[in-house]
């Protein structure tokens, strides 16, 4: 941060320096930290400047100039999701700020932090990272401008960008560049070609020569034909999850081109990052709390890696479906560390809120068919090419080839609830309802043992339709689900709570959609106080969908694009008095003080000036190691308030399309595709 610091560890100049949008808190949920424990664990000397000035470079010249390479992030959120709300409000607020204060960063903090390092640098290379550029690693639309942009490569005049789990990619950076080397054909990592007269990368590393490779929709293709992102994401989805193939865009006369994937940690280099020297402290120049780094005071990151594949999700394309998980006694040694320092506290022995990652369930989760592979590939699975072909390993139903040893888990829980330094123990980060079914064990113990009255599960709706194209299980999966919760609560004598996460405004969610799920919860007394309005962002599945209006098979659906028709969607949930399906009620309180917020909005949703609108990814842990954002996004949630009862049959059919008149012009040119909002993001 200074270069006192620096020269009080006997460095006289840097090897890396990363800029991020994140205030410094020495602590593994934080990716940029992370990365810079990780550069220096492998020998080069790392400096960071969180949150610079963005007016003048000055705060990026305080400790000279590195030596490698400058890295930009825009921290542990998209700059726009962290600053706008589903309704293109504004936010007050910021978790990954000293007292929680928004303002600290810009809007497209990546492209503004890579001109001010090319401004204090002249020469020096610019590697971009981070869930906001690796989102945006290839064309994408953008909610905020309403317009299909370019890869952020060429925006940011960036040298590379290692998009994914960084880890891997940022060392073997380092490491050429100190040898003088190329940087281009390093896995997970992407940059900028010419096109030759047959329309290929014209200058292809050598290593890439026969290599399998994957055509991606040119980004002309794209503003001529909307639907042509739904297919540039689906083959995006596939080339992280097979592994072994190269991909490139064609943009103009240039061409994006898309390294393989990195492979995805193993166990013992997990273990490895995760037993870094962090202190787990904000930076001593901050004089107030950073409420991310409270709210990830007493948690422990299990795993990374989700084999949902749900489609509104970022963690297909950012850390992918397989599950990278730490060992039991990697896991035992920092929940001792924690309550160790909590006694030091004088505090006591330490309550532990989570320990798990996207989803709590899936830690140790793999799929037996890479294991058959990696037998048959005679230990050279990194380049072998994945047997699979889902897009999800839970939908349409779980795959018999997806192990989750969930019983595992429970022995680990139970491990650490039982040391000294620990109080209790408990899996804040939510269980997947239809992995939770197939152990009746494990599921009795995370309701009886591990569940702190209230246990997060996401069904986000309950009509057939919508949930397939989120790519959800079935409503009746999570009515299972929900009366087994409520036996096991009451055999266990505790009063205890589901917290469902809800959805509105997804494409394909129709208005009478949203009352059929309206209905249902109030067959069970709940009373939603917080509902996530669906944004688009960038990379995924379901921002295709709302950008083409159109599913994965091709076929149209309705999409609510406008911010009255997402309106009236979110408020069928949460009834005014106009409401026609509900008794008349007071509109519940605006949320957004405390941090959390759906800000209400007063307008017709009315767009702010250039760069706009957004919706928090909640929850902080950087680099997607739990929920990323892009990340899990979204923080606007919807809590039931009332214990439930036995579940009922709900309403669910899907009612016929509604009139074209309720649709909004769409834009054939491609630079103005849609107004409307909805969420990418990661839930269990």
């Amino acid at each position: 941060m200074s270069a006192e610091e620096m020269h009080a560890l006997g460095w006289d100049e840097l090897d890396v320096l990363l800029i991020n949008g994140d205030a410094y808190v020495d602590h593994p949920s934080f990716g940029n930290v992370l990365l810079a424990r990780w550069l220096i664990r492998h020998g080069f000397r790392t400096g960071i400047v969180a949150q610079p000035n963005w007016e003048a470079p000055d705060d990026l010249l305080v400790m000279g100039r590195p030596r490698l390479f400058a890295g930009v992030s825009a921290g542990a959120l998209d700059s726009l999701l962290a600053h706008y709300t589903a309704f293109r409000k504004k936010r007050h607020d910021d978790a990954y700020t000293p007292g929680g204060k928004a303002g600290a960063r810009p809007n497209r903090a990546c492209l503004v932090y890579a001109n001010l390092a090319r401004r204090a640098f002249p020469g020096l290379p610019v590697i971009l990272g981070g869930i906001e550029a690796s989102l945006r690693r290839a064309s994408h639309y953008d909610f905020w401008t309403d317009s299909l942009r370019k890869p952020i490569l060429m925006d940011a005049k960036a040298d590379l960008l290692i998009w994914g789990m960084g880890e891997k990619a940022i060392i073997e950076c380092a490491q050429r560049l100190h040898r003088g080397e190329d940087l281009r054909d390093i896995p997970g990592t992407a940059w900028m070609d010419k096109l030759d007269a047959a329309g290929h990368p014209a200058n292809l590393p050598g290593t890439l020569d026969g290599e399998p490779w994957i055509a991606l929709p040119s980004h002309d293709e794209i503003l001529a034909d909307p639907f042509q992102l739904l297919k540039l994401t689906q083959e995006l989805e596939r080339q992280v999850h097979r592994l072994d193939a190269w991909a490139f865009e064609p943009v103009g006369d240039r061409a994006l081109v898309l390294a393989r994937p990195a492979t995805p940690l193993s166990t013992e280099e997990m273990d490895d990052l995760y037993t870094l020297p962090f202190t787990r402290l904000a930076h001593p120049r901050y004089r107030e709390a950073i409420p991310a780094a409270e709210m990830m005071r007493t948690s422990i990151t299990s795993h990374r890696g989700c084999g949902g594949g749900c489609s509104f999700c970022s963690l297909a394309l950012h850390q992918g479906r397989r599950i990278s998980s730490r060992s039991e006694q990697s896991i035992l040694a920092e929940a001792r560390m924690l309550g160790q320092q909590n006694m030091a506290r004088g505090k006591g022995p330490v309550a532990i809120s989570d320990v798990g990652g996207p989803t709590a369930n899936m830690w140790q989760g793999h799929c037996a068919l890479d294991a058959r592979t990696a037998q048959q590939d005679e230990g050279n699975s990194v380049r072998g090419k994945s047997a699979c072909r889902r897009a999800s390993c839970c939908f349409p139903s779980v795959c018999k080839s997806f192990i989750t040893p969930q019983r595992r888990h429970v022995e680990l829980l139970r491990k650490v609830a039982a040391l000294p330094e620990v109080k209790q123990a408990r899996v804040a980060s939510g269980v997947r309802a239809d992995l939770a079914l197939r152990d009746a064990d494990a599921l009795a113990a995370y309701t009886g043992e591990f569940t702190g009255g209230q246990l997060k599960v996401a069904p986000e709706h309950c009509a057939p339709s919508v949930l397939e194209l989120m790519r959800k299980p079935s409503l009746d999966v999570f009515e299972v689900f929900l009366e087994s919760f409520v036996r096991q609560s009451r055999a266990a004598g505790r009063e205890q709570y589901v917290v469902p996460y809800l959805m509105s405004g997804f494409p394909g969610c129709t208005d009478e959609d949203m009352r059929t799920l309206s209905r249902w919860l109030r067959q069970r007394h709940w009373n939603p106080q917080q509902t996530q309005c669906f944004i688009p962002t960038p990379g995924t599945i379901a921002t295709a969908i709302f950008y083409c209006g159109r599913d994965e098979t091709g076929e149209p659906i309705y999409v609510a694009r406008t911010d009255a028709q997402r309106m009236r969607q979110h408020y069928i949930l949460m009834p005014s008095t106009q409401d026609d399906d509900a008794p008349s009620r007071p509109r519940p309180r605006n949320s957004a003080a405390d941090g959390r917020g759906q800000d209400r909005p007063r307008t017709g949703g009315k767009r702010p000036g250039q760069d706009e609108s957004g919706q928090r990814n909640s929850g902080p842990r950087n680099q997607g190691n739990r929920n990323e954002s892009p990340t899990r996004s979204g923080n606007d949630r919807s809590s039931g308030q009332r214990k439930p009862e036995s579940p009922a049959q709900p309403r669910s059919n899907r009612p016929s399309r509604p009139d074209a008149d309720d649709r909004a012009p769409r834009s054939r040119s491609g630079q103005t595709g849609r107004t409307g909002g909805r969420n990418g993001g990661r839930r269990a």
